[in-house]
């Protein structure tokens, strides 16, 4: 019953080993990503960017300061010198935690009144609000003991947090998972889509057969992307449809702003979707090369684990993923509102890095048919 079963192992191992694309992604790609991805995924938050307004600027408040930083939880990024630049910094994503200190913080102390500090908290991201807040209240109650502790005339706490949570005040999960969902199901649709068409078309012959035409190579290579640029814009459009009335996830700025970045990361995703099918043969090795896309892109890009927290190598990785810079997009025009003059840097390093992609694919498209 298992004659000749000897033949047909022999038979397989030959075909893997010629096959070298497919012997190289099963058998060094996952061991390079656990590598990577168990030294950058951690759970506990820490160097939440913080930016603060101190109108005091005496000793005593530059100690709270001071606490906030030496706990290794907090990471200042910006001194605003005015309320609507603290605010401002959140709203842009350079910062995600705000400390107003008053003026009269260190007269009230010394008096021996009560002081009011305000906290506000980026709820966009519900993990980092809610490490931040938790933290942030443990150091005032330990400044506030420590002060208790030096005056005989004191049995209250002094220093009274106040936080304010800004943008997504219930801090709900959903808010913060599903901006970033809607750009994941972008990149998978028109990468998996354009790849995949392609792939086959060199399996099936039928690629060879329309080089033959009087179509040009660079009219082929448009040809074959727009009607998934299509699909990608009628995919783009559901998913926010979905995101606004299944979630009742509200876009809280401009429209036009975000179809228009939108676009920008599109023909990003398109550009990837070509640079896969150039490098892969079939259909199998189109899913493993994609594999190594989309890993990364979910884990390292922000949309469930902070990239504050990954070493610095993996950190600046990280940078170099189209994905990063589409969800700051994102969550800053749907959850806080944020206009262009807030996120054109992020578009703006994103459409580098898509042109990037999509002229490097381009080439390769052209030398494959060639």
């Amino acid at each position: 019953m298992l004659w000749g079963i000897g033949a047909v192992i022999y038979k397989e191992f030959i075909h893997i080993v010629r096959d070298p694309i497919t012997l190289f992604l099963m058998l060094l790609i996952p061991g390079i990503q656990l590598t990577i991805f168990g030294f950058a995924i951690d759970l506990e938050v820490k160097h939440i960017p913080t930016a603060v307004y101190n109108l005091d600027g005496r000793p005593e408040s530059r100690q709270l300061v001071d606490a906030f930083v030496n706990s290794a939880y907090f990471k200042i990024v910006a001194t605003p010198l005015s309320n609507d630049a603290l605010v401002s910094s959140i709203v842009r994503g350079e910062a995600k935690i705000g400390l107003k200190i008053p003026p009269d913080y260190t007269d009230r102390l010394l008096l021996g009144q009560d002081v009011t500090v305000q906290l506000l908290i980026d709820g966009s991201d519900s993990t980092v609000a809610m490490q931040g807040l938790n933290v942030a209240n443990a150091i005032a109650l330990r400044q506030s003991l420590s002060i208790v502790s030096r005056s005989l005339n004191r049995e209250q706490p002094p220093i009274e947090l106040r936080p304010r949570v800004l943008f997504n005040p219930d801090m709900k999960t959903v808010n913060f998972m599903v901006p970033g969902l809607v750009g994941l199901v972008m990149q998978l649709v028109t990468m998996l889509l354009t790849a995949f068409a392609i792939v086959r078309e060199k399996e099936t012959g039928t690629l060879e057969q329309l080089m033959v035409t009087p179509v040009s190579r660079f009219g082929l290579m448009l040809g074959k992307l727009i009607p998934y640029a299509c699909i990608g814009a009628i995919e783009t459009t559901f998913v926010l449809s979905l995101m606004r009335f299944l979630f009742g996830v509200h876009i809280a700025g401009s429209l036009w702003l975000l179809a228009g970045f939108s676009l920008i990361f599109l023909f990003t995703t398109l550009g990837l979707g070509l640079l896969v099918s150039t490098i892969a043969e079939n259909q199998v090795q189109a899913m493993q090369v994609a594999f190594v896309i989309i890993l990364p892109s979910v884990l390292l890009s922000g949309f469930v684990f902070p990239q504050e927290n990954m070493p610095k190598v993996i950190y600046w990785a990280s940078q170099l993923i189209p994905l990063t810079y589409f969800i700051r997009i994102l969550r800053g025009i749907i959850m806080r509102g944020a206009g262009f003059y807030d996120l054109w840097p992020q578009a703006a390093i994103l459409a580098v890095i898509g042109l990037t992609v999509l002229v490097t694919s381009a080439l390769r498209f052209r030398k494959t048919l060639s």
